[in-house]
C-alpha cells in the first residue's frame, strides 16, 4: 500500500470530500474549480450516508447545498465512475436532483417549479470513449445554439477526464491544476507536493495518509479498493472481448473481400501477421497502464490477455 490512500475509491472520496470534518477540503476545491465564477462560504451536505443504495447508481458521492459569500444558493453533486455511458447517467441524476426540488403538490401556484441550480462535478478516472468527451476539462450549460450566450444557470455539467490532465507538479500553476495533479497521483506519492504553497493541502495531507487509518478504516479503505481493481479489470477484459470480436469480423470480411478481388496470398498473410503483431502491441500497452494503477499480476492479466509470464516480463 501507498503511503496516501486512492482518493478515487467510493471510501476514500467519502473520506476527503465527504466527511463534516473534512468539508474544507471540499470548499477549497470548489473555490478553486469554479474561481472568477463565485465564492463557496459554507455548505452543508444532503445526505448523511452518502453512498447510493444500489450498484447502478453507486459513484454518486458528495450531494451538498452551498451558499456562496454573496448569499447565493446551489447544489453541488460530485461522482466519480468509470461505467459506459457516464454522461447519459450523468444527466440523469442531475435531473432526478431537480424534480426532488419541485413542488409536486402545488403545480398552480408561481413559485411552484423555482428551484436551486444543479452542478455536476464528474470524476472520470478512466479513459474516455471518443464520443464522450476528447479533453481534460468539458464545462457544459444550458446555452442557445445561434449565439452561445448562456440562457439558464440552473443545470451545469463540468467532466474532469483524468488521463487527458499530463501536466507534471512543476508545469501546475493554478491552484485547481495543482488539486488535479495531487488526485491523479495521490497513491503514487511519497510525499505531499504544494505544502508549502498552499495551507490546504497539508490538511489533505493528515486525512489522506494512509498510516494514520484506524484498523476498522483500514479494512474499509481496503475492501473499497478492492472493489475499483475488480471493477477495471473486468470493464478491461470486457473491452478486450469486443475488440478481439471486431477484429475477427473485420479479418473475416477482409478475407472475403480479398478472395473476391483475387488478393495474392502473400499479402494476405502479411496483414494477417500485421494484424497480429498490432493487437500483441495493444495488449502490452494495456498491461502496462494496469500496472501502474497498481493492479495485481493476476488483474493485469485477466484484464489484458496476456499471460502472468508476459505481464512479469513487463514488470
Amino acid at each position: 500500500m501507498g503511503k496516501y490512500i486512492n482518493p478515487f475509491t467510493d471510501w476514500g472520496f467519502k473520506r476527503l470530500f465527504g466527511q463534516e470534518f473534512s468539508k474544507p477540503l471540499l470548499i477549497s476545491f470548489l473555490n478553486d474549480l469554479l474561481v472568477d465564477e463565485l465564492h463557496v462560504k459554507d455548505l452543508t451536505f444532503r445526505d448523511k450516508e452518502l453512498l447510493p443504495p444500489t450498484k447502478d447508481q453507486r459513484g454518486i458521492i458528495c450531494d451538498v447545498y452551498c451558499e456562496t459569500d454573496t448569499g447565493d444558493r446551489f447544489i453541488v453533486e460530485m461522482q466519480n465512475r468509470w461505467q459506459p455511458n457516464f454522461l447519459d447517467r450523468s444527466i440523469c441524476y442531475a435531473c432526478r436532483s431537480i424534480l426532488d426540488q419541485v413542488d409536486k403538490g402545488r403545480a398552480e401556484r408561481e413559485d411552484a417549479y423555482k428551484f436551486l441550480p444543479v452542478y455536476t462535478i464528474c470524476f472520470m478516472n478512466y479513459m474516455p470513449h471518443t464520443d464522450e468527451v476528447s479533453k481534460f476539462r468539458t464545462d457544459i450549460v444550458l446555452a442557445d445554439k445561434d449565439t452561445k450566450a448562456q440562457v439558464s444557470n440552473k443545470l451545469r455539467f463540468i467532466y474532469l477526464a483524468l488521463p487527458l490532465f499530463e501536466k507534471k507538479a512543476e508545469e501546475c500553476v493554478t491552484d485547481f491544476e495543482k488539486w488535479i495533479y495531487v488526485l491523479k497521483h495521490m497513491e503514487a506519492l511519497s510525499r505531499m507536493p504544494f505544502t508549502a504553497q498552499k495551507e490546504i493541502f497539508k490538511q489533505l495531507e493528515d486525512y489522506a495518509d494512509s498510516h494514520r487509518l484506524t484498523k476498522k478504516e483500514w479494512e474499509a479503505y481496503e475492501n473499497s479498493l478492492w472493489v475499483v481493481r475488480d471493477n477495471m479489470a473486468c470493464m478491461a477484459a470486457a473491452e478486450r472481448e469486443a475488440r478481439e470480436k471486431g477484429h475477427a469480423e473485420g479479418h473475416a470480411e477482409g478475407m472475403k473481400q480479398g478472395r473476391a478481388e483475387g488478393m495474392k496470398q502473400g499479402h494476405a498473410k502479411g496483414m494477417k501477421q500485421g494484424r497480429a503483431e498490432g493487437r500483441a502491441e495493444e495488449k502490452k500497452a494495456i498491461a502496462k497502464q494496469f500496472l501502474a494503477m497498481g493492479l495485481t499480476i493476476e488483474q493485469v492479466a485477466q484484464g489484458s490477455g496476456l499471460s502472468i509470464e508476459e505481464v512479469k516480463g513487463l514488470q
